[in-house]
């Protein structure tokens, strides 16, 4: 016999809808701790920020963080995923972000640099966390042998030799040849200039062997790449102080590490194992005798005690 479906009670909607608002609140909650423990770390396209970007992933990763790894990207595009949220925390250059990002043209100490950078960035909602040892500042070097037949081991040289009338060749990446503290301020600084002719632009890391192989006089070097030494390079001496303080420290954004209150120590620990000499020979590692860079990262975060 067929029966009239009764009209539901009001007790057993109103039960209903509370058990449904229960479900979706405790699912909305698991989404949220599954976003707040998922990491994006970002890195910038050459050796030492690729092997960071590892060391960071690896660490997090062995911390319970999910984790994943964005590296390979130009600086000013890296900067700008930060700060639109698409990368949670990468390994920044204090110099880097005072003058490109900032366009602070003050001549700042190290300690002032990283000040300022810190509260200018705090108001873009981006974190400066403890700076690390480690100044990966820019460089101009030269095979030694052919610095020391020209009498050149300062930038200062260089402008004498090059202004004497004689035609050296230079190797840089496209961003230092635009950068506001690239090429062009670095030739008014010192009164010198490459021509057209005398410029060779290409990738970073090609810059070290197009030197190495005579190919160009001078080139553009971070001062922690570990090629520096393994290939006998000099660097030339900034006698006027022109490069800032390239602090390497890591930057999160100030949402993410709110959501992940143990972010910070973890990255600052990593932070107070870095120092000049620790970047070049990670860098040589990778560089120079051809280890794989979870190889490198593995081993450099067991012997520094943070796995």
């Amino acid at each position: 016999m067929f029966k009239p479906l009764l009209p539901r009670k009001p007790w057993s909607r109103l039960v209903g809808a509370t058990l449904f608002a229960l479900a979706l609140g405790a699912f909305g909650a698991s989404q949220s701790a599954r976003a707040a423990s998922t990491i994006t770390v970002g890195g910038k396209n050459f050796t030492e920020q690729v092997l960071l970007a590892e060391m960071t992933t690896e660490l997090l990763k062995a911390k319970g963080f999910d984790v994943v790894k964005k590296d390979g990207m130009g600086s000013t595009v890296l900067r700008q995923a930060q700060e639109n949220g698409q990368v949670d925390v990468y390994w920044e250059y204090t110099g880097t972000s005072l003058i490109t990002y900032n366009k602070v043209t003050d001549k700042l100490d190290p300690q002032q640099t990283y000040a300022r950078v810190k509260e200018l960035d705090a108001q873009k909602g981006l974190v400066w966390l403890d700076p690390s040892k480690a100044n990966d500042t820019y460089g101009l070097a030269m095979n030694r042998d052919v610095a020391q037949k020209l009498g050149i081991a300062t930038l200062s040289d260089l402008a004498k030799v090059l202004n004497s009338g004689k035609e050296l060749t230079f190797a840089c990446n496209s961003e230092f040849y635009a950068r506001p503290d690239g090429l062009r301020p670095l030739e008014k600084e010192y009164g010198f200039h490459f021509g057209p002719s005398q410029i060779k632009r290409m990738d970073s890391g090609l810059t070290y062997q197009a030197l190495k192989d005579r190919q160009v006089d001078t080139a553009l070097v971070f001062t922690t790449d570990g090629r520096v030494p393994a290939f006998n390079f000099i660097v030339l001496r900034d006698d006027k102080n022109f490069f800032p303080a390239y602090a390497l420290t890591p930057v999160a954004r100030k949402a993410t590490l709110d959501a992940n209150p143990k972010l910070a120590d973890i990255l600052n620990s990593l932070s107070a194992k870095l120092d000049d000499a620790t970047m070049a020979r990670l860098n040589a590692e990778v560089d120079v005798q051809k280890k794989s860079l979870s190889d490198v990262s593995g081993a450099f975060l067991k012997s520094a005690g943070l796995l």
